[in-house]
């Protein structure tokens, strides 16, 4: 699991802030996702209930070309019924691989690149009142060309966008995916976009 807690905490507000876990009971086991229902001791002493979605790692990659460019995707999302705008993303494949690796993996498969340069954006947790999921961002530069390697349930369109043009569309509203939309200005501001 990647370590949330890279991000600059005060521990002694953190441990005075914790709640813990007390009791832990699997309500659904899916292929992708579980659901917990976990009993919590709070802080003051008084119990409550939590809902958690167990979601494996992931990872996702802002590609940028040597134009500027980015290389972003069009994917149909069935929970939303509909066609958005994402960049280049998935799970890892196992407990333990390196995130790194998996944002490699994902990027080649997806869209036929690879890059000679990478860049760590961060952690981003999409959904932390209710899911585990964390996503390691990337941006990555200096690309090649190869083929495309989709997995056999996997349909998306691949285009490229100027950079600064898919910021304006997060801006206004026309890229609504959360990962793209933080990735996506992170890596505009480290390239002075």
């Amino acid at each position: 699991m990647f370590n949330i807690r890279e991000i600059d905490y005060n521990e002694e507000e953190y441990e005075r802030l914790r709640e813990r876990q007390v009791t832990s009971e699997e309500i659904f086991d899916g292929v992708i996702l579980h659901v917990f229902r976990d009993g919590v001791a709070l802080p003051n002493g008084n119990t409550s209930v939590r809902e958690v979605i167990a979601h494996v790692e992931a990872v996702c990659v802002v590609p940028v070309d040597a134009d500027g460019n980015v290389i972003l995707e069009r994917q149909y999302r069935y929970p939303v019924d509909a066609v958005i705008t994402e960049i280049p993303a998935g799970k890892l494949d196992k407990a333990g691989e390196d995130p790194l690796e998996g944002a490699m993996r994902e990027l080649r498969e997806e869209t036929g690149l690879t890059a000679d340069k990478w860049t760590d954006l961060g952690l981003f947790v999409p959904a932390a009142a209710y899911c585990a999921e964390t996503i390691r961002m990337y941006l990555a530069e200096d690309l090649h060309q190869g083929a495309q390697q989709l997995d056999d349930d996997e349909f998306l369109d691949v285009f490229r966008m100027p950079l600064k043009d898919a910021v304006q569309a997060v801006m206004d509203g026309r890229i609504p995916d959360s990962k793209t939309q933080t990735a996506l200005l992170k890596a505009a501001r480290i390239l002075g976009i």
